[in-house]
């Protein structure tokens, strides 16, 4: 095999695997999907086992393909190390940084990966913003370099580091009829329409244990998927909710009430997160590094978490 198989194919084959397609791995690669297919049909044959399968529309790895998927995928992190290391010794920053968020963190993540750009033009960034479940099946995957989660996984053990507050607040329209008043109480808030994202959201998580502590309980009149649709619900009349404070980035000072609750703002911390068992890169680590450097991260240390 290892005479018969080249470093392209198993990039290519890493592609597919990960995307779930020849023709997306073939747009991400910037090749014709003829190319991808013949590729595919070598790699294959020099290794003598199918390694996708076609299922209905979707496509598959086979067992044999999720073993080669992972070997390529610990390929290409060694590769990444050394590459690094020789950068690191001639005094240089470049490389590649992949970064995946939840899509709270892209009030944040865009600017930090933009600074950290402007200091380190030789490195090649990327980032993907998706939902918790997507980024939770990467990390589990050991596809990316670093994570952005408001809240660890419980049941991945990872390293978690503290780089940023991320206090959670009640927001409500200006003309509210609690926009102004002081300490407001839980069970008062209880008896509004409460707006809140889908469940094992962990802002809504947060949410829920703060008022569990009082023994409230909470209905939603609305369950929404972004918080910019919870954003739009408030100005529109529809409810309350609480998110996070840097859920206000883009807004005008003024367009949302921010109300004076018992137990609020929840101080909660965004968390950069990567699998226990991985070395981060000369880059990812810089990355890191920069981020613990700015002044916004939180005091604790990192934490290991299982």
């Amino acid at each position: 095999m290892r005479h018969h198989t080249t470093f392209r194919q198993l990039e290519i084959f890493e592609a597919i695997a990960r995307l779930g397609s020849f023709t997306r791995a073939s747009e991400e690669l910037f090749l014709t999907q003829p190319t991808v297919s013949m590729q595919m049909k070598k790699l294959t044959e020099a290794i003598g086992v199918p390694l996708t399968e076609q299922v209905g529309k979707k496509l598959h790895l086979t067992t044999d393909g999720h073993e080669l998927a992972q070997a390529t995928r610990e390929i290409f992190g060694i590769m990444d190390r050394y590459t690094m290391s020789v950068a690191e010794r001639q005094g240089l920053k470049q490389g590649q940084l992949r970064l995946m968020a939840i899509t709270t963190a892209s009030y944040f993540a865009p600017r930090l990966l933009g600074e950290f750009a402007k200091l380190y033009p030789g490195i090649e960034v990327s980032l993907r913003v998706t939902n918790k479940e997507q980024v939770l099946a990467s990390i589990a995957d050991n596809l990316d370099d670093l994570y952005f989660l408001g809240q660890p996984p419980e049941d991945i053990d990872v390293v978690a580091t503290p780089i940023m507050d991320n206090p959670i607040v009640v927001l409500a329209a200006p003309d509210h009829p609690l926009a102004g008043k002081k300490k407001i109480t839980l069970q008062r808030l209880a008896q509004e329409a409460w707006l809140m994202r889908e469940r094992g959201s962990g802002t809504r998580i947060a949410i829920e244990r703060c008022f569990a502590e009082k023994d409230i309980t909470l209905r939603p009149r609305l369950e929404l998927g972004s918080n910019e649709a919870i954003k739009q619900a408030i100005l529109a009349g529809l409810g309350i909710s609480a998110l996070s404070r840097l859920t206000l980035t883009l807004n005008q000072p003024g367009q949302f009430a921010i109300l004076d609750v018992e137990g609020f703002p929840i101080l909660r911390h965004w968390y950069a997160v990567y699998p226990a068992g991985r070395q981060l890169s000369v880059v990812a680590r810089a990355f890191l590094d920069y981020l613990l450097g700015r002044g916004e991260a939180a005091p604790a240390a990192a934490n290991k978490k299982k």
